[in-house]
């Protein structure tokens, strides 16, 4: 008996010989069929009934002659057949946290599975507890991370957990500082994100950081400016509703990732460099030249020169007006 091709679909050994052994000798009967397996009838019996469940063999007549299907009619069947039961046996993993709960009540009741709020230590703890929600979301994962670049570690660490999700139809709603999409490595991150199916906006100065899973779990930093120091792990309904509300009203405020791309990417267009583009998208957001200055890293008078020449090649009389001709040509 030679390799059993077909078995990635489910077939067995003898099944596949059975479905070969018709498409040779069409409309033949199975009176004979088990002295072709060398076995009981009874089990060679089982094996046709079985080709006719999944589709490959048809009863011709009342003489128990049978009729194979066409073979790519009948691996059509089979891959629709096993990719149904892989996408059910999906399900079964990605909904499994029972198991966990069930495993650590084997540890007896002093243990109990937090309710509260929990506290994490260092970093390895935080992100070994964001790959378990993470594993575990059902529905939704919800961020806010005001990170200004990632690095290739970070990037490395962060692709299989986030595609992992979104091919399981996990929805996953993330904001992002501005600033970030000034590193091109960061940008093409989120770039693939979203081409994968994640919503993502950006927000001008965000401060708050924080992670929401299922909207039952959230996650936040003990102290925003140092997240080694730790972080905060809730369970608790009405925090965590409180948080999902913060979420809610960051992401009203921000706006769609591939909208502030296309702009960025007009003003490249208009032959602006990208400082130029910052400093419009300051001029236009903050208030006073000494904080537009600082928050680029530039002195005031580098910041005042950027912002004279773009009011110049504008052709506008004011800032107030340069900013207006800039929204209407799309640049920021």
């Amino acid at each position: 008996m030679g390799e059993n091709e077909m078995s990635v679909f489910g077939v067995s050994e003898a099944e596949e010989e059975i479905y070969r052994h018709f498409l040779r000798n069409p409309g033949t009967s199975t009176d004979d069929i088990h002295l072709l397996l060398h076995t009981d009838p009874e089990v060679a019996r089982r094996c046709v009934d079985r080709l006719q469940e999944l589709g490959l063999l048809h009863p011709t007549g009342s003489d128990r002659r049978i009729t194979p299907t066409d073979p790519e009619l009948a691996l059509a069947r089979l891959v629709d057949l096993r990719l149904h039961a892989l996408h059910q046996e999906l399900q079964r993993v990605t909904r499994s946290r029972h198991v966990v709960d069930g495993l650590r009540a084997e540890q007896g009741a002093h243990t109990p599975p937090p309710q509260g709020i929990e506290q994490l230590e260092g970093l390895a703890q935080i992100r070994n507890r964001i790959d378990d929600l993470a594993f575990f979301a059902r529905d939704e994962i919800l961020s806010v991370e005001p990170y200004t670049k990632l690095s290739p570690e970070n990037i490395a660490r962060s692709r299989p957990l986030d595609l992992r999700c979104l091919r399981r139809g996990v929805r996953i709603r993330n904001v992002v500082a501005r600033e970030a999409l000034q590193d091109r490595a960061t940008a093409d991150y989120l770039r693939e994100l979203v081409a994968h199916g994640a919503s993502i906006r950006v927000a001008a100065h965000p401060t708050e950081r924080l992670l929401v899973y299922d909207r039952r779990a959230a996650l936040v930093p003990i102290d925003p400016q140092h997240t080694a120091r730790g972080a905060l792990l809730t369970h608790r309904s009405g925090l965590v509703s409180n948080l999902i509300a913060l979420f809610e009203k960051i992401w009203d405020q921000a706006e769609d990732l591939a909208k502030v791309i296309a702009r960025a990417e007009g003003a490249a267009n208009a032959g602006l460099s990208d400082i130029e583009h910052r400093v419009l998208v300051s001029m236009c957001t903050v208030g006073k030249d000494e904080a537009g200055a600082r928050e680029l890293g530039v002195s005031v008078r580098t910041y005042r020169r950027h912002v004279a020449d773009l009011v110049q090649t504008l052709g506008a009389a004011s800032r107030a007006q340069a900013a207006l001709l800039a929204r209407e040509r799309g640049w920021i």
